[in-house]
């Protein structure tokens, strides 16, 4: 495919861990590729691999999403760089685990700002053009623990229940439009998140634990496919029903303890 008919993708967080696996299957079936991570390094290699495999253009930008600006400035540089992404992939987030009133108040902030705001403000930013272009997929990367609150991670389930309530209710509002909007909600997954949030040694990833390429497999396919939510694995897909047949404070205290560190 000749460079100036190729489609676009925005990954965000896309040099490493689930990002990075879609970036490749995006890249793989000829999209262009803007990746947004933190770190510089990271992105350069991972942009590097991608452009040396797959032959497509990858830019590169090194932004900080918990910056409440970056985003204006993503819009921007794809503006002046003559971009126009038909894929939106809203992947970039993180989690702490503890007690909400023992975390650091300004970084639960900041993952608000990374989780949801960011995201909210990237889909605004880009959902408009695809819907007047009739054509474009939004795929946001929650999380199973959008299903219930979480204790020791509460502002972590509560963004990424806002991130699958936000999806859900855009795929229904752009039925017909030629857009479609996905949820994407893994389970545990073997990537850098787990060591970031202090999960290690926890009952959640001690079993069951997902591969990276598994699961943006599972969700590239779904958003190609249009569907509104996509759970991979069958363990998660159970789980995520089960809570609706539970009472919620059994629901709670289960999710707790799956939090809560276990001697080895």
């Amino acid at each position: 495919m000749a460079p100036e008919s190729r489609p676009v993708a925005l990954v965000t967080g896309g040099s490493s861990g689930i990002g990075l696996e879609l970036s490749r299957l995006l890249a793989n079936d000829g999209h262009d590729l803007v990746i947004v991570a933190q770190h510089a390094g990271r992105l350069a290699e991972a942009a590097g691999n991608i452009t040396s495999q797959y032959g497509v253009r990858v830019v590169e930008l090194a932004m900080d999403l918990g910056d409440p600006e970056a985003p204006r400035h993503i819009e921007r540089a794809l503006r002046s760089g003559g971009m126009t992404p038909d894929v939106l992939v809203n992947n970039a987030g993180f989690g702490l685990r503890g007690p909400f009133v023992e975390l650091d108040l300004g970084q639960q902030l900041q993952m608000i700002q990374v989780n949801m705001h960011a995201l909210t403000h990237l889909t605004g930013l880009f959902l408009p053009g695809m819907i007047g272009r009739r054509r474009g997929r939004v795929l946001n990367v929650a999380s199973t623990a959008a299903f219930q609150p979480g204790p020791l991670m509460a502002v972590y389930y509560a963004s990424k229940s806002y991130v699958l309530s936000f999806s859900e209710a855009l795929a229904s509002e752009t039925r017909g439009t030629g857009v479609t909007v996905t949820a994407l909600c893994p389970g545990p997954t073997a990537t850098a998140f787990e060591k970031r949030a202090g999960l290690e040694g926890t009952a959640l990833f001690r079993s069951a634990v997902m591969d990276a390429a598994a699961v943006a497999r599972y969700g590239y396919d779904a958003m190609r496919r249009g569907v509104p939510i996509a759970i991979p694995g069958w363990r998660n897909r159970v789980l995520a029903q089960a809570v609706r047949f539970v009472p919620r404070a059994l629901a709670t205290r289960v999710t707790r303890s799956l939090q809560e560190r276990r001697a080895s």
